[in-house]
């Protein structure tokens, strides 16, 4: 016959254990899936993601326009292997369905020719400087939407020497964006102000495609060519 003492379910022991088993058990599954879980198309989306409190640390994989990007979520980073024991795939067939495309938050960059439509003032200039900053780089991005084009709005920022740097600043800064005009769907995060004040300077300084005496912004060339879409 056992002398070992029964414990009851209910002792205050095995509550505490039980409890502090399922708090870390929790606290494991949101690190999962907050700080590991790959973030890989718009689809895999959720609203806390697109609080505007979230950042996702990637690399830029391929530019597809003036003012926007195909973006490989590597969460952990180099903390979680990425770039020494894991690697961003370069190849395009493995980065189908693998990829989020970001439309940086704030700015209008020129119209690209398109559909037979000519292309506008600056719009291959805008092109390749976003190339040269961004593409193959690491970057941070801060979601915030995705747009009707299954697009994430969101801000990014990449380190550069002298600190980090806002994308959409820097090309209003060199005036190859323009503030984003449609009163709907404009997404600035904490922003507007800062990137109206760099447009300003640009303008008064006639950098980019603001030392063009006629000129079309954007906005006003998608509505001439695309009734506005």
């Amino acid at each position: 016959m056992s002398n070992t003492p029964e414990v009851s379910v209910l002792h205050p022991k095995v509550l505490l254990l039980s409890a502090s088993v399922i708090s870390s058990g929790f606290i494991g599954f949101r690190l999962y899936n907050r700080y590991i879980v790959r973030v890989r198309t718009y689809l895999d989306l959720t609203p806390k993601i697109l609080d505007g409190n979230r950042k996702l640390y990637g690399r830029v994989t391929r530019v597809g326009d003036g003012d926007n990007f195909h973006f490989y979520h590597t969460p952990g980073g180099a903390l979680l292997g990425w770039g020494w024991l894991r690697q961003v795939p370069t190849e395009r067939s493995k980065l189908k369905n693998q990829t989020l495309v970001i439309r940086l938050c704030g700015v209008d960059a020129p119209e690209r020719l398109h559909f037979g439509k000519p292309a506008q003032p600056y719009s291959e200039e805008a092109l390749q400087w976003l190339k040269t900053y961004v593409d193959g780089k690491n970057v941070t991005i801060t979601p915030y939407t995705i747009d009707q084009y299954k697009r994430l709005v969101a801000r990014a920022q990449i380190w550069k020497l002298f600190g980090k740097k806002d994308v959409s600043a820097e090309m209003l800064r060199n005036g190859l964006a323009v503030v984003y005009e449609a009163k709907t769907g404009a997404e600035f995060g904490e922003n507007e102000a800062l990137y109206r004040r760099i447009e300003a300077r640009s303008k008064n300084k006639k950098l980019g495609l603001w030392s063009i005496k006629e000129k079309v912004s954007p906005g006003e060339y998608k509505k001439m060519h695309y009734r506005g879409q």
